[in-house]
């Protein structure tokens, strides 16, 4: 009986000691779960607290670039609303150049588009006879401009530029067109000259880059007398082939019979009203000997 008294205390003891250990150890882990659950609560706090200070900042940077956004929308569109219209006039710029030259191609007036705009090129004539071309590289942009010309200095394209440039493309063209052109002519007249009237001068023929002013000393012999008239032609008007003023002396001192002073004065009519060569030959027409004898 002690034996089995002492096994049976034995064993009770040891089960209510294994017992008691239990308790113990589910009361330590019952006593451990809320210091864990209250850690981790008051890390999911700290960590929800970050969360929302997080997410206020992201509001916050959300408004700010929202913000940006709008006042970057409400600047642009009138920069875009501009672009969008410069190109347009652009456009329809590069589409009217194209029809002035379509529509003037037999008028000595051409060109191609550049990457820029458009490349235009004049070709000059006088009676029949093709003369220089010039070019001139237009940007149609705004405001349009030029890029590059090979328009001779003493043509005032700056003027002509000013003028109608930026208002009327086409007038820009034509208004250049007639100045090249009366040059072309002037200086076609006065080569003409120089060529096949050389002999029948006098003297050298005088003339500025513009060729709108001429001076010359030529010979006619009438009746068996010889005289020297001395030309002085201007041309005021630079639009022109045909001078404005025409001044015809004779550098003698002797005064002139009534015959040459009526010679004279249908001379400076016919400068007057023909290109320089013409009248040259309407002279020899008229029964007047231009005397090729050297004075």
């Amino acid at each position: 009986m002690e034996w089995a008294n002492d096994g049976k205390s034995k064993g009770g003891v040891l089960a209510h000691l294994e017992r008691l250990e239990i308790q113990v150890n589910r009361s330590h882990k019952n006593l451990e779960d809320p210091q864990r659950a209250q850690a981790v609560e008051h890390a999911l706090r700290i960590k929800i607290h970050k969360l929302r200070r997080l997410r206020d900042e992201l509001r916050s940077e959300v408004k700010r670039r929202q913000a940006r956004v709008r006042a970057s929308i409400a600047n642009e569109e009138p920069d875009q609303t501009q672009e969008i219209g410069e190109q347009e006039v652009a456009e329809r710029r590069q589409e009217n150049v194209k029809a002035i030259l379509q529509a003037y191609r037999f008028t000595g007036l051409s060109g191609k588009l550049t990457s820029r705009g458009v490349c235009v090129c004049i070709s000059t004539a006088f009676e029949g006879n093709l003369l220089d071309s010039y070019f001139i590289d237009l940007v149609l942009q705004k405001p349009l401009w030029i890029h590059h010309h090979s328009i001779p200095i003493f043509i005032p394209l700056e003027e002509i530029s000013a003028k109608y440039l930026q208002t009327n493309i086409q007038r820009f063209l034509f208004c250049l067109c007639e100045y090249l052109n009366a040059y072309a002519g002037r200086k076609y007249q006065a080569d003409r000259l120089q060529s096949d009237f050389a002999a029948y001068l006098a003297r050298p023929l005088q003339r500025n880059p513009l060729c709108n002013l001429l001076s010359f000393t030529y010979k006619v012999e009438l009746r068996g007398q010889l005289f020297l008239f001395c030309a002085r032609l201007l041309y005021k008007d630079l639009t022109t082939t045909l001078p404005t003023d025409v001044t015809i002396t004779y550098p003698e001192t002797d005064a002139l019979p009534p015959s040459w002073e009526e010679q004279r004065a249908s001379h400076e009519n016919l400068f007057f009203t023909k290109p320089l060569h013409q009248a040259f030959t309407s002279f020899a027409r008229k029964g007047e000997k231009l005397d090729v004898t050297q004075v």
